[in-house]
C-alpha cells in the first residue's frame, strides 16, 4: 500500500484505519511525501508528519520499519518524475520488508 504523505495525512481516522488494515493483512507499506507537488491552485504545501510514527510494533515505531521517501526536489515536475522512476522499486522493497 502506498501512503501519500501530505501536511494533513498523519493521524487521521481513515488514514490510520487503512495503514492498520494493510499491516494486519500482511501488505507491504511505503510512504511518499508529496509536499513539493503543486496543488490545483499551483501552491506547494508544508511537509506533513510521518503517519507511521503513530503506530508501534513490539515497542518500535512503525516508521522504523516502513520507509517514507521524500523526493529531492522542490520542482513539481522533477518530483513527479522522481516518483515515476522509483515507485516500482519502492513497492517491491516494501513487499520484501514484509516478507
Amino acid at each position: 500500500m502506498v501512503v501519500l504523505i501530505g501536511n494533513r495525512t498523519a493521524n487521521r481516522k481513515w488514514i490510520n484505519y487503512e495503514i492498520e488494515k494493510a499491516w494486519n493483512d500482511g501488505k507491504g507499506l511505503v510512504g511518499i511525501y508529496i509536499h513539493n507537488l503543486k496543488n490545483r491552485a499551483g501552491r506547494q504545501a508544508s511537509e506533513g508528519k510521518n503517519p507511521f510514527d503513530y503506530f508501534a510494533i513490539n515497542g518500535r515505531k512503525l516508521s522504523h520499519v516502513v520507509k517514507a521517501y521524500d523526493p529531492p526536489s522542490r520542482n513539481s515536475r522533477n518530483v513527479y518524475r522522481y516518483i515515476d522512476e522509483n515507485i516500482e522499486d519502492w513497492v517491491e522493497e516494501a513487499i520484501q520488508i514484509r516478507n
